[in-house]
């Protein structure tokens, strides 16, 4: 059964539109379980976040708008970026620059709009309440795309990646900060026994919400490895696609150029 996946079985590709977890659904069912889970998790996210990683989310948030390399008039999309972690990080590089987030999560986004308010970030940023699959984006708008931990969360992997080529002016680059696969033996089971056994409570302990936290974690390991999800970036049409292993491969960062 499906709760009982063994730790080293890995997804086939493109699965993810049949799994919410380990718990088959039927595809149009997820998108609204995905949105229930954020509904749920919006108001701790952040300090859950600053709890789960010890601190290092906002490292490799900082390794993504380096990457990115913000610029004045620059246009970046943050898909997935509701609490604004990254848009905020991006204008404080670049205050001329221009964000536009898209998150599918109403919730989310009211807690990044209001966290924007009260840095005093009320220009150069638009938030809206967007699909991945289907971005409220107008065709080659955009000169960088970004997507911190929410590409796993996506019905289809797929057709976000290509939505994101088709937002993308020629010469754009597509920037994932996701959760991957650790590449350092040792790390490898310290990390599964921390993820299985410690972050489905600390989630009930802080949020109250064993459950949702208990998804996080099997998503995380459902997601496509590290050169898995570089072929699906490829076959989107995407040119020059690397990535790079932050923290032993517990995240990594995928880039490509829109040609």
């Amino acid at each position: 059964m499906a709760e009982n996946l063994p730790p080293d079985t890995d997804p086939p590709a493109a699965s993810e539109a049949h799994w919410f977890g380990f718990r088959p659904v039927d595809p149009e069912g997820k998108a609204p379980l995905v949105r229930q889970v954020f509904d749920n998790v919006a108001p701790s996210y952040d300090l859950m976040n600053d709890l789960m990683s010890a601190g290092v989310h906002r490292l490799w948030k900082s390794t993504l708008v380096d990457l990115v390399a913000p610029r004045p008039g620059m246009v970046l999309l943050d898909v997935a970026g509701g609490t604004g972690d990254v848009a905020l990080r991006f204008l404080e590089r670049a205050p001329s620059a221009f964000v536009h987030v898209v998150d599918i999560n109403e919730q989310m986004i009211r807690v990044g709009r209001d966290r924007a308010i009260d840095r005093g970030v009320l220009e150069n940023v638009d938030w809206a309440v967007g699909d991945a699959e289907r971005l409220p984006v107008a065709n080659r708008s955009v000169d960088a795309y970004t997507i911190a931990f929410g590409l796993r969360n996506v019905t289809r992997i797929d057709a976000a990646i290509a939505e994101a080529h088709r937002v993308l002016r020629p010469g754009g680059r597509f920037f994932v900060l996701e959760f991957s696969r650790v590449v350092v033996p040792l790390l490898a089971g310290i990390y599964e026994r921390y993820s299985f056994s410690v972050l489905p409570r600390l989630g009930q302990l802080v949020a109250g919400d064993r459950q949702s936290y208990q998804y996080l974690v099997e998503s995380i390991r459902r997601f496509p490895d590290q050169e898995a999800l570089a072929g699906r970036i490829r076959a989107a049409g995407f040119g020059q696609v690397r990535y790079r292993n932050l923290t032993g491969g517990i995240a990594a960062i995928h880039s490509g150029w829109r040609l």
